[in-house]
């Protein structure tokens, strides 16, 4: 059995591989400080007036901190609206697609039969087709059927995200350890509960971390909802944003623009701040072998 090697604190420093690692030190640095100081002067103009904004002095708050530019974009500018409407899509396609993924990638990694290479190979072709190359299909089908309303909207989220995810579960189910599924054999418990009382609690790192991700797909995505909705009511936060700024030249109310693109960052980041080490861990669990 090979040792594992500990970790002494106060031991030499290896200059030379520090050196050789310098420039990506560098590139990773100026990032991060060009996002952050990007980041704080939105947050800064959120809370300025539009003078304010277009001579530079976001950073002063010479006339205070204008709180009032969030009450007018959360109800005046609709972000209240756009807002609810990514959730519900996010929320409701998230469930949506972790009921169909989750079973399909389990049959397919732990079942052998007549067409499960083909299925495989037609996720991944499926995941590499541009949304732009289906858009004139999806959108003669949604006509023929009178499709349209947040209906159709979730639909697609779920349909397009079920591939991606299946084929990230492929990976998890295939490492788990079949005894589970011999020891529940054993004791008379059929597969379909078996799959979910005892295989799907297992994968759950990966559950929450593919959820994480479609979540953000979901509520970012632009291009099928500026097709697809086709009222106010029902626009999403990416298409909202759109609406905001063409508003900008009647209203000239650009502090309540960045007031709406903080509200709109706020879920996304609050995502990765709290649940960055779920991500992590269900990023690497896959390739550890039950």
């Amino acid at each position: 059995m090979s040792k594992k090697k500990k970790v002494r604190f106060g031991e030499p420093v290896n200059w030379r591989k520090e050196l050789s690692l310098l420039p990506g030190y560098i590139i990773v640095t100026v990032w991060i400080i060009f996002t952050a100081a990007f980041l704080f002067w939105i947050l800064a103009a959120s809370f300025s007036t539009s003078r304010e904004i277009f001579s530079g002095n976001v950073f002063k708050f010479e006339s205070g901190f204008h709180l009032e530019n969030y009450v007018s974009a959360w109800q005046a500018q609709n972000v209240s609206v756009f807002f609810a409407n990514s959730l519900l899509y996010a929320v409701v396609a998230c469930v949506g697609v972790i009921l169909i993924s989750a079973p399909g990638a389990y049959v397919l990694s732990r079942f052998e039969f007549f067409g499960n290479k083909v299925i495989k190979s037609g996720l991944i072709v499926a995941m590499s087709i541009p949304a732009v190359m289906i858009i004139m299909p999806i959108f003669a089908l949604t006509t023929q059927w009178n499709l349209k309303g947040r209906i159709l909207l979730i639909m697609l989220y779920i349909f397009l995200n079920v591939p991606y995810t299946t084929t990230y579960l492929l990976n998890f189910f295939a490492t788990l350890s079949r005894t589970y599924e011999e020891a529940a054999a054993i004791d008379g418990c059929p597969p379909a509960k078996t799959f979910w009382i005892i295989m799907l609690p297992l994968v759950q790192p990966a559950l929450v971390t593919v959820t994480i991700f479609n979540f953000l797909g979901v509520w970012n995505e632009f291009f099928m909802a500026l097709i697809f909705a086709s009222s106010a009511e029902m626009t999403p936060v990416g298409v909202g944003l759109l609406q905001i700024v063409n508003s900008m030249k009647y209203t000239g109310n650009y502090g309540g623009l960045f007031a709406a693109v903080i509200i709109v960052f706020l879920p996304t980041f609050l995502l990765y701040i709290f649940l960055s080490e779920k991500i992590i861990s269900g990023v690497t669990g896959g390739g550890i072998k039950g």
